[in-house]
């Protein structure tokens, strides 16, 4: 059976430059001492992820790719597939410190993937020894997936679907995954048969769905209109500048319970609210030590899962939207600055600032794979990538209970993600076992001084937790009239000076204690 790419998928295909790499990649940290015999060896990793490879089709399905991208590409399978081909280790150069790992994690994610065989692989660094809080004998794990095979919440899916909830080996999806077939490469004829028919139904297509979405377009544009267009609100940035091909990472982790006592301090703040606040006031941080803080907020893309509550992750391809969110960098106080992230969230998320988002998605559905892949080229450029956001920050919730990988338990995870020209700067925060990771990518020339960022990260979710939250307003407001409202009611039974000597005072005494002089 013919598996052809979505145009959602497909995508990720048309815009990947020699800078602009277009994989995803997990960074899982292992301790190995929690396997029989306290060490796991790299062939007994190959074994197990051997074991795993069932658990999806992405892992032994490649792309047949048509010529001129007449149509989107098809997954096939990998006739020649090989475990070995996609899996390689090395150990960490000295001083085998969290730098030099960072730098090793970069470099690998900086490489382009093979293209001609199935679109993932996996890379394993040994000899971190040396990185504080890591057990000693601990090895890590690269696992790059291409962005045309899963999004997050697939490509999470499929991680899990590897692993183990346990040392003994027990899989931590235990129900047995639909057989699916990975398609075979079609004929030339029908190839060309199926090009032909998808570029003619396309305008009807396409013109039907723009005809559905009209009110919504409508009232898009013209809202992007009176806001001054695409670019409005959006600051220009360090960060919004052509992107190189030498990509820079570091990271950090925060306990989700610290995460929970912040949410406390601004009622109906969500977790997202404060990774987004969080990362708002690093910003603002950076920035202002470089003598580059904007008046006006940074705005940052947020994905939606499209999948929703019933959607199954475990099917591999994109099904994801975006909103754009500020993030504050304007507001210096942190509960007020999560306050105001909280209120924009609550009224926009999905509902109104992922409209145009979902409209773009919907429509790219029935435009001609030729059409697409020349326009994506194009408007992902250097010269006319449009300046729609300043970062892109992804939360995608993981397992909260402790996995393993053949018999080594994981300690830490971290996510990265590719850039874009004009929007240098992605955080992904993947949380895990009740921790929450902030995993930073940039470029060499945009960031270079990325060490220095996540200490920004620090400081800024060390600010939230310490930051207590000021009385309610309403509370005070009540309590004035209440002691003005008594004297008034008995006016006629007490003499007036009396009234007077007993309002007077306390009423002075309330408008000193809540307004003190400055």
């Amino acid at each position: 059976m013919l598996k052809q790419l979505s145009a959602q998928d497909a995508q990720f295909l048309y815009t990947q430059t020699a800078n602009n790499l277009t994989h995803i990649m997990g960074v899982y940290i292992y301790d190995p001492s929690t396997a029989p015999g306290g060490f796991v060896r790299f062939k007994d990793i190959i074994r197990h992820v051997e074991s795993r490879v069932h658990t999806s089709p992405l892992f032994k399905r490649r792309l047949h790719r048509l010529p001129f991208d007449m149509d989107h590409p098809y997954w096939v399978e990998d006739e020649h597939f090989d475990i070995e081909a996609h899996m390689s280790h090395a150990r960490l150069p000295e001083p085998g410190d969290w730098r030099q790992f960072c730098i090793a994690v970069a470099r690998w994610f900086s490489k382009p993937m093979d293209m001609n065989r199935p679109l993932w692989d996996i890379y394993i660094i040994e000899g971190l020894d040396r990185i504080p809080g890591i057990p000693k004998g601990s090895f890590a794990m690269l696992h790059r997936v291409h962005h045309a095979a899963v999004d997050g919440a697939s490509g999470a899916h499929a991680f899990i679907a590897m692993s183990d909830i346990d040392a003994k080996g027990t899989p931590a999806i235990a129900e047995p995954p639909p057989v699916e077939e990975l398609g075979t490469a079609p004929s030339s004829t029908e190839t060309l048969s199926r090009a032909w028919s998808a570029s003619m139904q396309s305008p009807v297509k396409f013109m039907n769905a723009l005809m559905k979405m009209s009110p919504a377009i409508i009232s898009s544009a013209r809202r992007s209109i009176a806001e001054g267009g695409m670019t409005a609100g959006v600051p220009e940035t360090r960060f919004n500048v052509p992107v190189g091909p030498h990509k820079m990472f570091d990271a950090t982790t925060v306990a989700l319970a610290d995460v929970a006592e912040i949410r406390k301090k601004v009622p109906g703040a969500t977790v997202n609210d404060v990774v987004l606040t969080t990362v708002g006031g690093a910003l603002r941080k950076y920035l202002a030590k470089h003598k580059e803080l904007p008046k006006d907020s940074l705005v940052a893309v947020a994905p939606i899962n499209l999948r929703g509550k019933g959607g199954k992750a475990s099917k591999p391809g994109n099904q994801v939207s975006a909103m754009s969110v500020p993030v504050r960098t304007d507001i210096a106080d942190p509960l007020a600055r999560l306050a105001a992230v909280r209120d924009y969230t609550v009224e926009a998320k999905e509902a109104k600032a992922g409209v145009s988002a979902r409209i773009m998605t919907d429509l790219s559905q029935h435009i001609p794979g030729a059409t697409m892949a020349a326009v994506a080229r194009i408007v992902t450029s250097e010269r006319f990538a449009v300046r729609g956001t300043n970062l892109f920050i992804s939360n995608v919730p993981g397992a909260q209970v402790p996995l393993y990988l053949a018999g080594a338990q994981l300690v830490q995870q971290h996510g990265m993600a590719p850039l874009a020209n004009n929007m240098g700067l992605f955080v992904a925060t993947p949380s895990y076992n009740g921790r929450i990771a902030f995993s930073l990518i940039s470029e060499r020339a945009v960031m270079p001084d990325i060490a220095f960022f996540r200490e920004c990260i620090e400081e800024s979710f060390a600010d939230l937790l310490a930051a207590v939250p000021k009385p309610e307003k309403p509370k005070a407001a009540t309590a004035e009239p209440k002691l003005v409202a008594k004297p008034k009611a008995k006016s006629k039974a007490v003499p007036k000076p009396a009234a007077k000597a007993r309002v007077k005072p306390v009423a002075k005494a309330n408008a000193t204690g809540k307004n003190p002089k400055k």
